[in-house]
């Protein structure tokens, strides 16, 4: 199922993410499912989609396109995450083509995060392409040729996303890129998170001239020390002190209180704005099912 499908029939689609765990899996070995099946498997009854992150931060773990098959073996469809840090031009397309002969619909093209804020910090980053050069090539592999013009034998065709920043300043800059992205083939987008509707508001006037499927991008926050981190190394990113100080004064052990209602109210409030609402529970996937019901976005 491409989710650009869904964009038409649904006033508001609802995606999550899973990072894929730190080891293996073989299926009849015995072992129980990994951690972020079992969490896909938990909402699967909220959401539409869910991401597969690609050695998110720079730190080794289990690939996006297993964990993405599992995903689809238990019924949940996945959006296979896939990096430029990692692989050249080569490997790109070859995973590309992979993951759609294993029936993979749904990809997000990434730049990566640089390899000096994972676990491996003397890995040689490749960054062979950029984002939006990886997504012409998606686009391409789409139309039937790969990267040199040789022809396939047959063409991929899953639905292609993007990331987009609408925090970050000058907004024109964050436009133009969007702008590029959509030229090189991007079908839909996932915004980083955002938490000021004003800054919002200004984005989506802006971008819905583009006429694509947008998603509002919601990292769940845990504490006020996580926003105060977020705030100080994630660029762009700006947590109302507001919120901080709701944290601060409930204390660790109110903490999810805090989240559930702050965030319900922030989603209930954006989201009719955009075409869907793309949340980054960060392992906090427990709370999505109350944000979801509180907001108002529960499927019919």
């Amino acid at each position: 199922m491409k989710i650009t499908d869904l964009f038409s029939s649904r006033k508001s689609v609802l995606t999550s993410e899973v990072g894929p765990v730190k080891g293996s899996f073989r299926p009849g070995g015995g072992g129980s499912l990994p951690k972020c099946v079992d969490e896909a498997l938990s909402i699967n009854d909220y959401i539409d989609a869910v991401n597969v992150t690609d050695n998110q931060s720079a730190v080794m773990r289990l690939g996006s396109l297993p964990a993405s098959i599992r995903l689809k073996e238990q019924g949940i469809e996945p959006i296979y995450q896939i990096t430029c840090r990692d692989r050249n031009r080569i490997a790109l397309q070859s995973d590309l083509l992979t993951a759609y002969s294993l029936g993979i619909d749904n990809i997000l093209a990434l730049t990566g995060d640089y390899t000096s804020l994972g676990d491996h910090k003397s890995a040689k980053p490749v960054f062979d392409l950029d984002s939006v050069q990886l997504i012409k090539v998606a686009d391409g592999l789409k139309k039937g040729h790969d990267m040199m013009g040789n022809e396939l034998t047959q063409a991929p065709d899953f639905a292609i996303g993007a990331v987009v920043n609408p925090n970050f300043e000058p907004l024109e800059l964050q436009l133009m890129k969007m702008e590029k992205k959509i030229e090189a083939g991007a079908e839909f987008f996932q915004t980083q998170a955002i938490y000021d509707q004003k800054v919002f508001e200004r984005f989506i006037k802006a971008a819905s001239s583009f006429g694509v499927p947008i998603q509002l991008g919601v990292v769940l926050v845990k504490s006020a020390k996580m926003a105060n981190f977020m705030n100080d190394n994630v660029s762009g990113i700006s947590v109302p002190s507001s919120w901080i100080q709701e944290y601060e004064k409930a204390g660790s052990g109110k903490a999810k209180d805090v989240c559930l209602r702050l965030t319900s109210e922030l989603v209930k409030d954006l989201a009719p704005m955009c075409q869907g609402v793309h949340f980054m529970p960060l392992g906090w996937t427990s709370m999505l099912p109350g944000i979801i019901q509180q907001s108002g976005l529960v499927r019919a």
